[in-house]
Protein backbone atom coordinates (compact mmCIF):
# COMPACT_ATOMS: atom_id res chain seq x y z
CA UNK A 1 0.00 0.00 0.00
CA UNK A 2 1.49 3.86 -0.85
CA UNK A 3 0.87 5.75 2.22
CA UNK A 4 1.83 9.75 1.60
CA UNK A 5 2.30 11.87 4.67
CA UNK A 6 1.66 15.17 4.38
CA UNK A 7 3.20 18.07 6.85
CA UNK A 8 5.37 21.24 6.81
CA UNK A 9 7.13 19.54 9.88
CA UNK A 10 10.18 17.40 8.78
CA UNK A 11 10.29 16.36 12.10
CA UNK A 12 6.48 15.31 12.34
CA UNK A 13 6.53 13.59 9.13
CA UNK A 14 9.54 11.07 11.01
CA UNK A 15 7.45 10.76 14.07
CA UNK A 16 4.24 10.20 12.02
CA UNK A 17 6.25 7.13 9.92
CA UNK A 18 7.45 5.87 13.52
CA UNK A 19 4.18 5.46 14.97
CA UNK A 20 2.91 3.90 11.91
CA UNK A 21 4.98 0.98 12.30
CA UNK A 22 4.87 0.60 16.61
CA UNK A 23 0.91 0.49 15.22
CA UNK A 24 2.28 -2.31 13.32
CA UNK A 25 1.55 -0.86 9.79
CA UNK A 26 5.24 -1.37 8.31
CA UNK A 27 6.28 -2.69 4.93
CA UNK A 28 4.34 -0.02 3.11
CA UNK A 29 5.33 2.57 0.56
CA UNK A 30 5.37 5.60 2.02
CA UNK A 31 5.92 9.10 0.72
CA UNK A 32 6.31 13.00 2.09
CA UNK A 33 5.07 16.48 0.83
CA UNK A 34 5.74 19.59 2.88
CA UNK A 35 2.96 20.87 2.03
CA UNK A 36 -0.61 20.76 0.61
CA UNK A 37 0.02 22.05 -2.89
CA UNK A 38 3.33 20.12 -3.44
CA UNK A 39 1.05 16.19 -1.98
CA UNK A 40 -1.63 17.59 -4.94
CA UNK A 41 1.27 17.87 -7.46
CA UNK A 42 2.56 14.05 -5.74
CA UNK A 43 -0.68 12.36 -5.82
CA UNK A 44 -1.26 12.97 -9.31
CA UNK A 45 1.30 11.32 -10.27
CA UNK A 46 2.16 8.79 -7.26
CA UNK A 47 -1.60 7.52 -7.06
CA UNK A 48 -1.23 6.85 -3.02
CA UNK A 49 -4.15 4.86 -1.20
CA UNK A 50 -3.89 6.58 1.64
CA UNK A 51 -2.74 10.20 2.89
CA UNK A 52 -2.23 11.13 6.28
CA UNK A 53 -2.20 15.34 6.02
CA UNK A 54 -1.59 17.93 8.69
CA UNK A 55 -4.10 20.79 8.63
CA UNK A 56 -2.53 23.90 8.83
CA UNK A 57 0.17 24.35 6.59
CA UNK A 58 1.79 26.95 4.34
CA UNK A 59 1.26 27.40 0.85
CA UNK A 60 -2.24 24.82 1.02
CA UNK A 61 -3.68 23.51 3.93
CA UNK A 62 -4.63 19.91 4.42
CA UNK A 63 -8.36 20.92 4.45
CA UNK A 64 -7.80 22.77 1.06
CA UNK A 65 -5.71 19.61 -0.48
CA UNK A 66 -8.97 17.35 0.46
CA UNK A 67 -11.41 19.66 -0.94
CA UNK A 68 -9.33 20.28 -4.24
CA UNK A 69 -9.03 16.16 -4.43
CA UNK A 70 -12.67 15.95 -4.03
CA UNK A 71 -13.49 18.69 -6.92
CA UNK A 72 -11.17 16.82 -9.71
CA UNK A 73 -12.89 13.19 -8.47
CA UNK A 74 -9.52 11.88 -7.26
CA UNK A 75 -10.87 9.02 -4.79
CA UNK A 76 -8.66 7.55 -2.47
CA UNK A 77 -7.95 7.17 1.41
CA UNK A 78 -8.02 10.57 3.31
CA UNK A 79 -7.28 11.62 6.68
CA UNK A 80 -5.74 14.01 8.79
CA UNK A 81 -3.19 14.20 11.63
CA UNK A 82 -3.53 17.17 13.42
CA UNK A 83 -2.97 19.55 16.91
CA UNK A 84 -6.65 20.85 16.38
CA UNK A 85 -9.60 18.80 16.34
CA UNK A 86 -12.73 20.56 17.21
CA UNK A 87 -16.48 19.73 16.32
CA UNK A 88 -15.98 22.42 13.57
CA UNK A 89 -12.86 20.64 11.90
CA UNK A 90 -14.23 17.09 12.12
CA UNK A 91 -17.58 17.93 11.10
CA UNK A 92 -15.74 19.96 7.99
CA UNK A 93 -13.41 17.22 7.20
CA UNK A 94 -16.09 14.74 7.58
CA UNK A 95 -18.28 16.33 4.96
CA UNK A 96 -14.94 17.02 2.83
CA UNK A 97 -14.25 13.16 2.57
CA UNK A 98 -12.00 12.43 4.94
CA UNK A 99 -12.14 9.19 6.77
CA UNK A 100 -10.59 9.90 10.24
CA UNK A 101 -8.42 12.85 12.23
CA UNK A 102 -6.12 11.51 14.50
CA UNK A 103 -5.15 14.49 17.14
CA UNK A 104 -1.95 14.79 18.53
CA UNK A 105 -0.44 14.29 20.80
CA UNK A 106 -1.60 10.33 19.35
CA UNK A 107 -0.47 7.38 20.30
CA UNK A 108 0.60 3.94 18.14
CA UNK A 109 -2.85 2.61 19.96
CA UNK A 110 -5.04 5.60 18.32
CA UNK A 111 -3.01 5.22 14.92
CA UNK A 112 -4.21 1.42 15.21
CA UNK A 113 -7.88 2.36 16.07
CA UNK A 114 -8.28 4.83 13.47
CA UNK A 115 -6.29 3.30 10.66
CA UNK A 116 -6.92 -0.17 10.87
CA UNK A 117 -10.55 -0.25 8.83
CA UNK A 118 -7.91 1.58 6.04
CA UNK A 119 -4.74 0.00 5.80
CA UNK A 120 -4.03 -3.35 4.21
Amino acid sequence: MKIMIVDDSAAMRMIVKKTLRQAGFEGHEISEAEDGAKALAAIQSASPDLVLSDWNMPNMTGIELLEKLSAAGVKLKFGFVTTEATVEMRTRATSAGAKFLISKPFTPESFKEALGPYIN
